[in-house]
């Protein structure tokens, strides 16, 4: 070890606290926290008050609703319209009640088309694509679309059928359909 060296460390530990002194006197030098040191007696100095108790709660009362089976006040009244004419006159329309469901009445009219026609003596059968894409043979009287049509008459472009519908007043009317020849729509 060199001479004086050991003098050097020595030293050291006492520069340490020299300037760690230094630098805690430079950091308190003023009392910037006074304003709320002050704030804080004041506050502590106050009357205390007590604390206001929760309110009391009432118990639920269940509401019930008495009007239930009126009329809407925002929907206007409903008008049941006097019969027509044509109503009238189809007081006796009903669908069949001793009928059985044919294949075709699964399909909405709208799905089904007319592809061609048979004729064989005197018989005419008309050719019926259904939605599924099959093909189906139907004469006059067979039944075919969700509303009981019934097929009057065949031929070779068009199918005439009647359907059986609701009036919307608890009645049926007879209403005349169409269905023409694929390809001439």
């Amino acid at each position: 070890m060199r001479p004086g060296a050991k003098d050097n460390l020595s030293r050291l530990p006492l520069l340490g606290i020299a300037v760690l002194t230094f630098l805690l006197t430079g950091c308190s030098s003023g009392d910037q926290f006074a304003d709320i040191r002050a704030f804080m007696r004041e506050v502590e100095q106050r009357p205390r008050s007590s604390i206001a108790p929760l309110p009391e709660f009432e118990p639920y009362q269940p509401f019930t609703y008495n009007a239930a089976n009126q009329r809407s006040p925002f929907e206007p009244p409903i008008v049941i319209p006097k019969k027509t004419e044509e109503q009238i006159q189809n007081i006796g329309v009903k669908p069949p009640e001793d009928h059985v469901k044919q294949y075709l009445e699964r399909f909405n009219l709208a799905s089904l088309s007319m592809v061609g026609t048979l004729q064989q003596d005197n018989n005419t059968w008309a050719l019926v694509e259904d939605g599924d894409g099959g093909i189906h043979r139907v004469q006059v009287g067979d039944y075919m679309g969700t509303q009981w049509g019934r097929i009057e008459s065949i031929n070779d472009v068009r199918i005439d059928i009647t359907e059986i519908v609701s009036d919307g007043a608890d009645g049926y009317l007879r209403r005349p359909r169409t269905l023409e020849l694929k390809g001439l729509e």
